[in-house]
């Protein structure tokens, strides 16, 4: 296997065109400043709106209309890091982007102070005087939820005014992933020597059919994170901490309550989805992970065995053209306006599937308003590579459609809502090919690539959100943050899970070190939430053919005009109700059913 290429070294037809967000760096440094300096501009000031309705639009224009060119400008610095963390030109551009955000939040703060100020009843009064201001009207009904937890107007610019310090966590983890972390070279059975990375790992090791491959893989992957254990779990405390404060201070009763209530969703949805899922799918997964002892003859069954392939020998390789044309028939259902978006999407660069030094690990997909989507993913001719890359082009599709129809300030619906169509992708793309194919062994093979799906958000994004419950009631409750504590709380919660079927060793203790998810809130358990919700639509699809496509299209243009509730049921889907995630786990043991049969005793 070659070194890593350096990112000026790969081939230009493997990396995104950022030329739609800038054609050169010196317009990107010009709009940067202009962007700084046009938050002087008047009608950014508050002073005046209680003077009327006409003020108040003035102001919400001003402000939508420069965080719309921050987002495009923050954007190409965020993908510029994301193709290679480890340039520095592009680590000190970031931090310019991070300096002007923070200033533009301190603005956003005084506006939303000083709209919160106003007398009661006077937005209302605004809103009816003022036909305009409709499209602000969800933004200024969230904001007056908020008015019993906001502090002072002064504090909230001082605090928003900090954001760069307050993002340092998330910023130190990424950075010091991309940028310092190394691994060891191992050695396979044969006597090859392979190097190693986070992207080499989790894209090609960590599924490797030759257990050699796999566990040297894993030992050297793991003694690379044991080396920033503690630095790790230091900066982790750092948001742990941060969060239990910012909660407290605004008034809310928990740590939990204070990072859910932008999700607008009920504390009863939330517990069920962590409650439910690990009691009714343990059981199925360990049935899974006897399955996979049995079948690959192995004595015991690692960690790092849990995604090994059962039948090795059928793993057809697919080039990222051949995944292109299978997508497309995959998602045809979807009508040609998103086929067509999906198309361009995939031919024109807006994806990055280079594997290079300094590129991020794992997949994403960001959507600047008023551009489109660039996609990063690390191709390795894998069937998981086009799971993969069908979930982010449903995060793409979601939001090209969602700018199309909506304003900025309505384009994004909250966080419950954001994995459902990636993942529902996901699930018409395994739907498709299992109609497709009468072969036996194919079949299998996207039976278990489906189960890679749940495995992803069902068992490790929830047990990551296990985690995250079990340590901000720790921090709570006044206990400290460590590196032990991290290491034993996750032993724990996945030998819970898993029961005697998996030895958890010191590499998985450590898995809490692998994901950037713990830096966005509440993050983690919103897979599983979006994965019940897809797993009902792609079965309302199913049975309903159009009439269910189209109000799913319908959702998606409706952006954040919908509580995820309220997007959910006008898709058909009843998420008030426990029975979806019951169904959802029904339907991975049935899975596991059909591999048992196929591989029998």
């Amino acid at each position: 296997m070659k070194n890593r290429l350096a990112r000026e070294q790969v081939p230009a037809e493997l990396t995104w065109n950022l030329d739609d967000l800038f054609a050169c760096e010196a317009d990107w440094e010009t709009e940067l400043a202009g962007v700084d300096a046009a938050q002087a501009d008047a009608s950014l000031h508050p002073g005046r709106m209680g003077e009327g309705a006409a003020k108040l639009l003035d102001c919400l224009n001003a402000m939508e209309a420069l965080q719309q060119r921050f987002i495009r400008v923050a954007t190409f610095a965020y993908l510029r890091n994301a193709e290679d963390g480890s340039n520095p030109k592009n680590q000190a551009a970031m931090a310019r982007v991070a300096s002007v955000e923070a200033s533009l939040s301190a603005n956003v703060a005084l506006i939303d102070s000083a709209i919160l100020e106003l007398p009661d009843g006077r937005v209302a009064q605004f809103l009816a005087a003022e036909p305009a201001l409709a499209v602000y009207q969800i933004y200024l009904q969230d904001l007056m939820a908020l008015k019993p937890h906001r502090l002072g107007a002064d504090t909230e610019k001082v605090l928003a005014s900090l954001g760069e310090v307050m993002d340092a966590p998330s910023m130190i983890y990424n950075r010091s992933k991309s940028s310092d972390m190394e691994f060891e070279p191992f050695q396979d059975a044969g006597g090859a020597t392979r190097p190693n990375s986070f992207n080499l790992y989790e894209s090609s090791y960590e599924a490797h059919e030759d257990a050699s491959v796999r566990r040297g893989a894993w030992n050297s992957f793991s003694q690379g994170l044991k080396a920033y254990n503690h630095t790790y779990a230091a900066t982790f405390a750092t948001e742990v901490r941060k969060n239990v404060v910012l909660g407290r201070l605004r008034g809310y009763r928990s740590t939990e309550e204070f990072l859910l209530q932008a999700h607008k969703i009920p504390m009863a949805l939330y517990s069920n989805i962590l409650q439910i899922i690990q009691a009714e799918l343990a059981p199925h997964m360990r049935r899974y992970a006897r399955l996979r002892r049995r079948v690959l003859g192995l004595d015991k069954l690692l960690y790092c065995d849990i995604k090994a392939p059962l039948d090795a020998a059928f793993n057809p390789a697919i080039t990222y053209e051949a995944a292109c044309d299978l997508m497309l028939d995959a998602l045809a259902v979807m009508g040609p306006e998103y086929c067509q978006f999906i198309r361009t999407a995939m031919t024109q660069r807006w994806v990055d599937r280079a594997d290079n030094t300094g590129k991020s690990s794992g997949a994403f997909c960001a959507s600047p308003y008023g551009v489109h989507p660039y996609i990063l993913i690390t191709w390795a001719d894998s069937m998981r590579n086009v799971f993969t890359l069908a979930h982010e082009l449903g995060h793409g599709g979601h939001f090209g459609l969602a700018m199309k129809h909506q304003r900025l300030v309505n384009m994004h619906p909250a966080m419950p809502f954001v994995e459902a169509p990636s993942i529902m992708n996901e699930m018409l793309l395994a739907q498709h090919i299992l109609d497709q194919s009468s072969d036996p062994r194919m079949r299998r093979s996207i039976v278990m690539q489906v189960l890679g799906t749940f495995h992803h958000n069902f068992v490790t994004h929830l047990l990551e959100a296990e985690l995250q419950r079990q340590v901000y009631a720790l921090a709570e409750a006044g206990h400290s943050i460590t590196a032990s504590v991290l290491n034993q709380r996750t032993a724990a919660i996945l030998g819970t899970f898993w029961g005697d079927t998996v030895e958890i060793d010191d590499g998985a203790c450590m898995t809490w070190m692998r994901q950037p998810h713990y830096y966005f809130g509440l993050y983690p358990y919103t897979y599983s939430v979006g994965l019940v919700a897809s797993t009902a639509m792609a079965r309302l699809v199913k049975a309903e053919g159009q009439p269910a496509v189209q109000r799913w299209l319908d959702v998606l243009k409706a952006g954040g005009t919908l509580k995820p509730l309220q997007l959910m049921q006008a898709a058909g889907i009843d998420m008030s109700s426990p029975a979806p995630i019951h169904d959802a786990v029904a339907y991975v043991g049935s899975l596991i059913d059909e591999l048992e049969t196929s591989f029998p005793a």
